[in-house]
């Protein structure tokens, strides 16, 4: 008997964990955290990102398990592309602007 692995249909499921968001601002207090922040960026974190995730994990955990999820899944579909997404004519012009030392030494 060959064993395979049955697709399933169902949408994937987003957990929430309030473990992971008080560790998260647990991490976001050390001086390992703050001494990254400020060597990157010139300032220390003032950690309020991680207080409204746990606030709003918080606020989910009181929700029923479809809301939670339909909330999630609408989130995740609000968030833009981290691509910019090209159709082949569009990316060809884009390379060539970018790339084309041809056309550029022949105008020279």
């Amino acid at each position: 008997m060959s064993s395979k692995k049955k697709e399933s249909s169902t949408p994937i499921k987003h957990e929430v964990s309030v473990a992971k968001g008080f560790d998260a601002l647990w991490f976001c207090y050390t001086p390992i955290h703050q001494m990254q922040q400020y060597y990157r960026v010139g300032l220390f974190d003032n950690c309020l990102d991680k207080w409204n995730d746990l606030f709003d994990c918080l606020k989910l955990k009181t929700k029923r398990s479809f809301e939670v999820q339909e909330i999630l899944e609408a989130r995740e579909k609000a968030k833009p592309h981290i691509w910019t997404l090209r159709t082949p004519e569009e990316a060809s012009h884009h390379w060539k602007s970018l790339f084309d030392t041809d056309s550029k030494e022949s105008e020279e």
